[in-house]
């Protein structure tokens, strides 16, 4: 047989094979990627994970354990915070704190169900057995602190960590420091007195003197008596005089 009818009929075989397994229709090309899933529109996403990693975890750390913000992972928070609670302050947020609100209702990104997965996820964290038979603070002060009252509780549960004054110590940082407490709100700083913040080891109610927890209104007073260390005028670091000009 001649050689070019050959190398002819060779060739025209082999496109005829290549065009019935890639018919022309076919839109993927040899050797490329494969058709993306196509994106959900953002408040479509109902995945827990994704939205508290989206939204939360850059304050309260990977899976809620604490970074710059309270840790939300701790059967002392979710046993004393009711879903009302965990829900406000995700919808609203905490006025006066870099706690943002996130309810499209409210300025935020989030539909009201998306809030609904967040809370129910972190309400998934809670240990509710480990509190049978256990007396708990309640979230919100029943009766008003007495700063004077709270001072002599800080002595006795605090300052062995925080120092004597609350500028710090060598267990603990210092919490009467200015720029902090303008950024906590009254409620926030109750919170961490009850709940403790398990990433930094700050134990809560129970743990600063052992086999004596806090009652209500010692964590009520002691409270007072930080509030009371918040200067009129957070962030300015010493006083104007009456004649300076701005």
């Amino acid at each position: 047989m001649n050689s070019r009818y050959f190398t002819i009929g060779f060739w025209l075989t082999s496109a005829a094979v290549v065009a019935a397994l890639f018919p022309s229709g076919c839109s993927r090309t040899l050797g490329g990627p494969g058709k993306a899933p196509e994106a959900l529109p953002p408040e479509e996403v109902l995945d827990f994970n994704t939205l508290f990693n989206q939204n939360c975890a850059g304050c309260h750390g990977a899976e809620g354990k604490g970074a710059a913000a309270i840790t939300l992972h701790n059967p002392v928070y979710l046993a004393i915070a009711s879903d009302d609670v965990i829900r406000q302050v995700a919808s609203r947020g905490v006025p006066g704190t870099p706690m943002t609100a996130f309810a499209k209702s409210a300025g935020g990104q989030l539909t009201n169900r998306q809030i609904d997965v967040i809370v129910g996820g972190i309400r998934s964290w809670a240990r509710p057995d480990q509190f049978t038979g256990v007396s708990l603070p309640p979230y919100k002060a029943d009766t008003p602190g007495n700063p004077h009252s709270g001072a002599a509780v800080y002595v006795k549960f605090c300052a062995s960590c925080h120092g004597a004054n609350g500028e710090g110590g060598p267990k603990a940082s210092a919490i009467v420091a200015g720029s902090y407490l303008a950024l906590v709100s009254d409620q926030n700083l109750r919170t961490i007195v009850i709940a403790g913040w398990p990433s930094i080891n700050a134990p809560d109610w129970r743990g600063d003197v052992p086999d004596n927890p806090l009652s209500p209104q010692q964590i009520s007073d002691v409270v007072a008596w930080l509030v009371a260390q918040r200067p009129q005028f957070p962030g300015q670091p010493y006083p104007s005089r009456p004649d300076e000009k701005l």
